[in-house]
């Protein structure tokens, strides 16, 4: 039995939703972003309600369409994707996703579009941005090797993009140091 959480994001998303299983003595054989995989196990009726409650109350959600669970895989892998370090080189997104997901990226982008409100493109940059400026604020990596690691082209090429998305320049949003200009994933 599989279950699909919309909003699972991160390492800490992750350890939430161990939390609340662990809560229900539930035997899980895996939980990553987005994902709950219980193996041959099943949750009954009211474990799945009980377990349902409670991570609502943490802002998750059980996705139970096909679309849904679509979204949620491709917004799982575009996050995977930037976080993994160099991850970005030699790769188009299209093809990365169309592969994994094995359906025409066509498709793909149109249903995202439709659901999210934003195409694929958008939130891929948008994710990138936000990377950025974690990277910005760790301040250990200089704006080139940055720009290297998330696989643009040049660095004005990131400095364009950051600007559009920001209205800031990546070197003034390292002076000013303030983590509360940044997003957290799930609002993205």
């Amino acid at each position: 039995m599989k279950l699909y959480i919309k909003n699972m994001v991160c390492d800490r998303c992750i350890h939430v939703i161990k939390s609340e299983l662990a809560e229900l003595n539930a035997p899980v054989a895996r939980v990553s972003l987005g994902e709950v995989d219980f193996g041959k196990m099943m949750l009954s009726d009211v474990e799945l309600k009980f377990f349902r409650e409670k991570i609502e109350a943490f802002g998750f959600e059980l996705i139970g369409d096909k679309k849904g669970r679509l979204i949620e895989n491709i917004k799982k892998l575009i996050i995977e994707l930037v976080q993994k370090q160099d991850g970005l080189l030699d790769l188009r997104l299209s093809d990365h996703l169309s592969k994994n997901i094995a359906y025409e990226y066509s498709y793909l982008s149109t249903l995202f579009s439709s659901v999210e409100g934003i195409t694929v493109e958008k939130y891929f940059i948008n994710q990138k941005i936000e990377r950025v400026k974690e990277l910005l604020v760790y301040d250990e990596l200089s704006l080139t090797e940055i720009s290297f690691q998330l696989g643009y082209s040049s660095l004005a090429h990131l400095s364009n993009q950051f600007k559009s998305v920001t209205g800031l320049s990546p070197s003034h949003f390292k002076k000013m140091k303030n983590t509360m200009l940044r997003n957290s994933i799930d609002e993205i």
